[in-house]
């Protein structure tokens, strides 16, 4: 009979799970969130959960029972000196499993298993950074005449307008010479041949 046995085998020996969960469990304390399928990370859960309890108590028996599940000295060592702290007034619900929907391949459910205080809620998508502009020459802004019935902020704003108008243009005009060059290019190959 199969009383009292917690846990999901996830198609594993008892052998390579043990291993697997103990990798996964350092891989969440040193790098604080990790992206695997949804039944592997509520196992694993499991697991950190224990361990941060372990670090919060910071006595050598809590780190050597730490130490015997990861295995690891740099995982130990930061979840005694750096995460411990953290979730000193929180009891319980260290981490979270947010949905990123299924894998492609397979369709299993996949999850993020972050730490709570580490991240905000939603994971932030990066941003691109715009590519390094050339350094030109500044761009004088022509000026305009409004009307003084117009206000202020318009004003600003027509100006601004105006200097975004150039700075496109500016930046039009080598892509239109290398058009002019490619085109120059391909009617001498097609003279040669």
């Amino acid at each position: 009979m199969r009383h009292q046995k917690r846990g999901k085998k996830l198609g594993r020996t008892a052998s390579h799970r043990k291993a697997m969960l103990q990798n996964m469990a350092a891989s969440v304390l040193l790098h604080k969130q990790i992206k695997t399928t949804e039944a592997k990370a509520k196992e694993a859960r499991r697991l950190v959960e224990r361990l941060i309890t372990y670090g919060k108590k910071g006595t050598t028996h809590a780190r050597r029972l730490a130490f015997a599940i990861l295995r690891d000295k740099k995982a130990t060592t930061i979840l005694f000196d750096e995460i411990a702290p953290v979730y000193e007034n929180r009891h319980g619900g260290y981490t979270r499993l947010i949905k990123l929907g299924y894998r492609p391949n397979d369709s299993s459910k996949v999850v993020l298993l972050q730490l709570v205080d580490f991240f905000s809620e939603e994971p932030k998508k990066e941003k691109k950074k715009p590519a390094a502009k050339k350094e030109s020459k500044p761009v004088e802004s022509k000026k305009t005449e409004v009307k003084v019935e117009a206000p202020v902020e318009e004003t600003v704003e027509v100006v601004e307008a105006e200097v975004v108008a150039e700075e496109i243009v500016e930046e039009a005009a080598p892509a239109e010479e290398i058009v002019e060059n490619k085109a120059e290019e391909a009617v001498e190959v097609a003279d040669d041949k």
